[in-house]
């Protein structure tokens, strides 16, 4: 007699690890392009053939890919239903995460779900590696990026990588995925990048806009880089749901408050005798994992990278939804009696992370490489 197992294996868990299910484990990598059962290490030619001569097949012989400069690679083309459960991806370019672009579709859609710069989707966005103890992204050294966010689809998943470097790179990855049904109140994972650099006079950084459907944010990751002296982050966060229009139904009160910190992330500002700093850290569902400081020389802005996940508490919509944070900080003049807000013109990049229904309209297309770049050595 056989035997079958209610239990899809989505949503996998603490909770419910124990729980069999005729869920299939899937993988694909440079060691398995096709995901075929049985099918790993069985090349002959690859990156690391000359390296394995003397061993043969089975002995790691193609471990990575090379993307030529200006051309796409096909990481994983998925037929069926199920869903992305890990991903982890490393280069030999981790300096120059702009210029390669993540992108991920959906069933039969023709336009990408996801799309942003690789660094920015992982919580690195700004130059140098920054560690990441989240959630749903891990960030190891020495640039090991690794996704945990599901990712259902129910006819097919393709996700590629462009690069647009001037030179050949080298990528390592693995996709791990499960094979099963996909219930029907599963909704489409997305991710969207978008950089306001400088922000417009008078006007907010808009994280998310023109979502229509309906789904639930699921976080941010923000990298602001400051262009002029003083504190940065009294903006608020502002989420609009559904019908807002000029006023937001949640509306936070600064930005450090809302990615889980608070007084400047400077315990200076705060107690006795502690020296001025911004303090890096990396948690659960928010962090600022990376400040980065001038150096008197090249370096003359200061960047930060921070993220926020709304894990255990998503923002829901049902018909559409926007999010906008301000380029807000203090006038120069901090008499008591001068106290008041400025408006910064800072470079804001964010990428936004929310599920949503299909169909979706298209994104508008993601900047070039010159308007993607951070400027500096």
């Amino acid at each position: 007699m056989t035997t079958t197992y209610p239990f899809n294996g989505l949503g996998v868990g603490l909770h419910n690890l124990s729980r069999i299910s005729d869920a299939q484990t899937r993988s694909i990598s440079a060691e398995n392009f096709d995901d075929s059962v049985g099918g790993g290490g069985r090349a002959t030619e690859g990156t690391g053939a000359f390296k394995a001569r003397h061993l043969g097949q089975g002995w790691k012989v193609s471990p990575c890919i090379e993307i030529p400069a200006g051309e796409t690679f096909d990481l994983a083309n998925i037929e069926g239903s199920g869903a992305i459960q890990h991903f982890w991806i490393v280069t030999s370019s981790p300096l120059k995460l702009r210029s390669m672009i993540l992108r991920i579709y959906w069933d039969d859609q023709e336009h990408p779900s996801v799309e942003a710069p690789l660094g920015d989707f992982f919580a690195n966005g700004l130059r140098g590696f920054a560690p990441v103890n989240s959630i749903p992204i891990a960030v190891n050294p020495a640039c090991g990026f690794n996704s945990f966010w599901e990712m259902p689809f129910r006819k097919r998943a393709r996700v590629t990588l462009e690069n647009r470097e001037p030179d050949d790179v080298i990528v390592y990855y693995q996709i791990d995925y499960t094979l099963t049904a996909v219930p029907e109140d599963c909704a489409y994972f997305h991710a969207r990048f978008r950089r306001s650099n400088p922000v417009e006079h008078l006007q907010d950084h808009v994280i998310l806009d023109e979502v229509e459907g309906r789904g639930q944010f699921v976080g941010c990751y923000v990298a602001w880089g400051v262009h002029e002296d003083g504190w940065w982050g009294e903006g608020e966060v502002k989420f609009f749901i559904d019908d807002d229009k000029d006023f937001p139904t949640i509306c936070g009160t600064g930005t450090e408050d809302y990615f889980g910190g608070s007084y400047n992330w400077d315990p200076g500002a705060v107690y006795p005798n502690q020296e001025n700093r911004y303090i890096e850290h990396s948690g659960a569902y928010c962090g600022l994992p990376q400040v980065e400081r001038p150096d008197g020389v090249y370096k003359a802005v200061q960047r930060f990278g921070m993220y926020r996940w709304h894990i255990v508490d998503p923002v829901r919509f049902t018909t559409r939804f926007k999010a906008t944070i301000q380029s807000l900080g203090w006038h120069s003049d901090m008499r008591p009696e001068h106290v008041r807000y400025r408006h910064r013109r800072d470079d804001i990049a964010s990428t936004a992370f929310w599920y949503q229904t299909l169909p979706t309209a298209p994104f508008a297309p993601i900047q070039g490489p010159d308007e993607l770049e951070i400027v500096g050595k």
